[in-house]
């Protein structure tokens, strides 16, 4: 028999009970309304209260910080837990928040900018969101054309547009990328924790995408918006290798939520095919139903176990750049393959959007490009291979 992700066990006790407690919140109603949350393209922010009360929001943030002092592996847990229930809103929306916003602020924050944001995040007081994608700049640094020019009392003053920003319509917090030395590139880079009503931020329409529907999604404007000096996260122009360093943990909760939605989708429809009737048989008695799910059952749990290895590595903080490109595409690619196997295999069932497995088909897309494309991430691998 299948194992439900919930069942497995990383390394730790406290794992195991973090996991028992975030499922017993799941099974309490946590998500009860998605259906609500993708028709109004996004989640009120009584959500976000509740999941900081739950303790479902900056996990491993340290509790001097205002974090619930857990570590990444407890991180983990809730990107799981909601991923494998098809509550991809939370999901995702929490991952800006918690897993790529949060450590920015607390590792490159002044004093003064973490003790005003992080025990607000953790709480879900205030939204995260990071502002890097452009219109036409994504995965390109060196193409990114917002600027923040510092002015004569040191403030500064900061001029772009970004678009596809999860959680951007809502964000009390938002990371900026600008460009502050031009001329030198991507390594022309820093980034600015900018208050989201501070004059001069706009937020565009709200973007209306294929899946991922309860995740608010948007463009921001920034005309000349100033900011303090003490906005400026870590140092001038060393933003590009602040972002090296954490994208390894991004790219690694996008492989999370992707094996976890894979893993789901094959026991949906293994339960699926064996009650569904064609010629007078169940279709898991055709050989082509059986094959196709057993092959990527396989490989499902041959990822699972390089999965957990890389997830212990991040906990470790030794996870390398190479390794969480491998995951990100490896696993995302995966889920593609299986939501597109399963879907053919509802039949016309799949291509309704009352079925998870049809919401999971819709979600999954975003996963090859988002975090990086998956072309990006070859080309991470492709230097170390051929250096």
């Amino acid at each position: 028999m299948m194992q439900p992700t919930a069942a497995r066990v990383l390394d730790a006790e406290s794992v195991d009970l973090y996991r028992d407690m975030v499922a017993r919140l799941c099974a309490d109603g946590f998500g009860k309304d998605h259906e609500a949350w993708e028709r109004a393209g996004g989640m009120p922010a009584q959500v976000w209260r509740d999941a900081g009360e739950k303790g479902l929001l900056c996990v491993d943030l340290p509790e001097e910080a205002g974090g619930q002092g857990g570590s990444f592996l407890h991180a983990a847990v809730v990107i799981e837990e909601l991923a494998v229930r098809g509550i991809s809103g939370p999901c995702y929306s929490f991952i800006v928040h918690s897993d790529i916003v949060t450590p920015y602020i607390h590792q490159y924050g002044s004093e003064a900018v973490r003790a005003t944001w992080l025990p607000r995040l953790a709480r879900g007081e205030a939204i995260g969101a990071i502002a890097m994608t452009e219109p036409d700049a994504g995965s390109d640094l060196k193409a990114i054309k917002t600027t923040a020019r510092r002015d004569a009392g040191g403030d500064w003053i900061i001029n772009g547009a970004k678009t596809f920003i999860t959680n951007g319509g809502i964000a009390d917090l938002i990371i900026v990328v600008a460009k502050t030395s031009p001329e030198k590139g991507a390594r022309g880079v820093s980034l600015f924790a900018v208050d989201g009503s501070t004059p001069g931020v706009r937020r565009g329409r709200h973007l209306e995408k294929l899946g991922m529907r309860a995740c608010d999604t948007a463009e921001l404007f920034f005309d000349d918006v100033r900011v303090p000096s003490a906005a400026l996260l870590g140092e001038v122009d060393q933003g590009f290798g602040y972002l090296m360093s954490q994208l390894p943990r991004e790219r690694l909760v996008i492989a999370i939520a992707a094996l976890a939605t894979a893993e789901s989708v094959l026991r949906q429809t293994v339960d699926y095919v064996k009650q569904r009737k064609v010629f007078g048989r169940a279709l898991a008695e055709f050989q082509n139903t059986s094959f196709t799910l057993a092959e990527f059952h396989a490989q499902t749990v041959v990822a699972r176990t390089f999965l957990d290895d890389c997830t212990q590595r991040q906990a470790r903080g030794q996870l390398d750049t190479v390794t969480a490109a491998i995951a990100k595409q490896q696993l995302t690619e995966l889920l593609g393959k299986v939501v597109d196997a399963c879907v053919q295999l509802h039949g016309g069932y799949g291509y309704m959007w009352e079925q998870p497995v049809t919401r999971a088909y819709a979600d999954a897309r975003v996963l090859r490009i988002f975090g990086g494309a998956n072309e990006v991430m070859k080309e991470i691998v492709s230097r170390q291979l051929l250096a």
